[in-house]
């Protein structure tokens, strides 16, 4: 193979390199995403047990204050954009399992093109070490 092939191969597994670690990346987020909807889908069921609870609340800088929770009449759900809904505990949680549904979708796809794109970069090592060993096997000959 003529060293531009090479040169484009090598390039080719950069761009396939910095794929896959921007799909781990994502398939990290993403499982974060997951755990915290888990969490708070225990959270509201909790709450639902109690009628009054005690809480701390963030204020930011690793700061939190004390507080009673009341009322877990109404849940605050930000659904994206800047936009928030009150909703009812029963209605908060099946918004946040559907959601949880789509973030598992979304993880298993992730998974999938990892998974391609690792299939690719080892090919392209194999390529690579196919183009090394007649260098080699020349100069040792």
């Amino acid at each position: 193979m003529s060293e531009e092939k090479a040169q484009k191969l090598m390039q080719q597994m950069q761009m396939l390199e910095t794929y896959f670690a921007d799909l781990s990346q994502r398939e990290g987020t993403l499982y974060n995403v997951l755990r915290e909807a888990t969490a708070a889908i225990e959270s509201i069921k909790s709450l639902s047990q109690k009628s009054d609870s005690e809480t701390l609340v963030p204020v930011g800088m690793g700061t939190f204050v004390k507080t009673k929770i009341s009322s877990n009449d109404k849940i605050v759900l930000n659904i994206g954009s800047g936009i928030s809904l009150e909703k009812d505990s029963t209605s908060a949680i099946n918004y946040l399992e559907a959601r949880i549904k789509e973030i598992e979708v979304a993880i298993q796809d992730t998974s999938a093109k990892k998974h391609d794109a690792s299939a690719q970069l080892e090919q392209g090592k194999n390529q690579i070490n196919q183009l090394m060993q007649p260098d080699s096997q020349n100069r040792s000959g």
